[in-house]
């Protein structure tokens, strides 16, 4: 069975900048901005590294997503789906990084694939 570490967390924020400033206050980690976007990624030593999106109607306060690496988005969605779960968000390129897409598991949890 193959490996599929976690390799990006996003968390929510109403203001990603300041909760940039917040978490790179208290604990170092390295805050930057994501070219033509309001999201910021974060690097957080030794890692997973992550991101901020803005609270709006698609993103919840406390919402945390978790992102796993796989080897093919498209197979693995269609694993998801034969054992109930629902694709959010398609194969969707991230340029220049590699793709992701979203999923809900049974219980509604939003989980996210990252392949590049």
């Amino acid at each position: 069975m193959a490996i599929n570490p976690i390799v990006h967390i996003e968390l929510s924020a109403k203001n990603a900048e300041a909760a940039g400033k917040f978490y790179s206050d208290l604990f170092g980690w390295t805050v930057k901005s994501y070219e033509g976007s309001d999201y910021l990624t974060f690097e957080a030593k030794p890692g997973p590294g992550g991101g901020f999106n803005v609270i709006d109607k698609d993103h919840k306060a406390g919402e945390i997503i978790p992102y796993l690496q796989v080897d093919d988005i498209e197979a693995m969605l269609a694993k998801i789906t034969a054992r109930g779960g629902k694709v959010l968000t398609g194969k969707t390129e991230i340029p220049g990084e590699g793709h992701f897409a979203l999923f809900a598991d049974p219980s509604g949890n939003v989980v996210g694939l990252f392949s590049g």
